[in-house]
């Protein structure tokens, strides 16, 4: 039987035809003209990206001065796997029956719960999955559950706007979906929800919850 090497989980890096080898595969856009001098562009940046060997493999003239790249490189840097450690989140898990005899026996009201996509956000996925009552992956939304009244606003609502629907229904928690994006426009919009609720003297009145991919 052929010998497998084995991997020195204290010195891992990237792992593509043979162990050790360090091969990755990366793309990006350049702001320049599709041509011979991009692609060499491409090839320093990588060199000082910190990979060995850089290669076009495959470029794409974007117009206007544009120039995407696919790229192969051989990565000189490793890890020590051995050393890492990831807080965990340790809670206790309940199926939709234990919700809904919680509160029953300890809330003895239905829960109001208001759940949206605010500001310029159109993503409604995550927001839909845990709010409507088909749910996801097997899992049923809060519509489904008996002691809860979930209000789905859907995307793109104002932070006002969100606020107002929640004063209006007494709400219990404010679940909003928002995407990640590069220029921080998330950040910038949950900021302005909290101050608003803080103004309104509701920050410490109703649980505000924020996710999203």
């Amino acid at each position: 039987m052929e010998n497998i090497q084995k991997v020195d989980l204290t010195n891992v890096k990237p792992y593509g035809d043979t162990l050790n080898d360090g091969m990755v595969q990366m793309s990006f856009t350049l702001p320049v003209p599709y041509g011979d001098e991009a692609s060499e562009a491409a090839k320093q940046l990588a060199e000082k990206m910190g990979f060995n060997d850089p290669a076009v493999v495959f470029s794409k003239d974007l117009g206007v001065g544009y120039t995407y790249f696919v790229m192969y490189g051989k990565c000189t840097h490793t890890v020590d796997y051995t050393s890492i450690e990831v807080p965990k989140v340790d809670m206790e898990l309940m199926e939709r029956e234990e919700v809904e005899e919680y509160i029953k026996e300890n809330i003895k009201r239905d829960v109001v719960i208001v759940g949206a996509c605010s500001g310029t956000d159109a993503h409604t996925v995550g927001i839909d999955a845990i709010m409507n009552m088909k749910g996801f992956d097997g899992h049923y939304g809060l519509e489904r559950y008996k002691g809860i009244e979930a209000i789905n606003m859907g995307s793109q609502v104002l932070n006002e706007e969100l606020i107002a629907k929640a004063i209006e229904v007494k709400a219990d928690a404010i679940l909003v979906s928002q995407i990640v994006t590069q220029k921080d426009v998330h950040i910038a919009n949950l900021t302005q929800l909290v101050e608003m609720m803080e103004a309104e003297g509701l920050r410490d009145k109703m649980i505000l919850v924020c996710g999203g991919p």
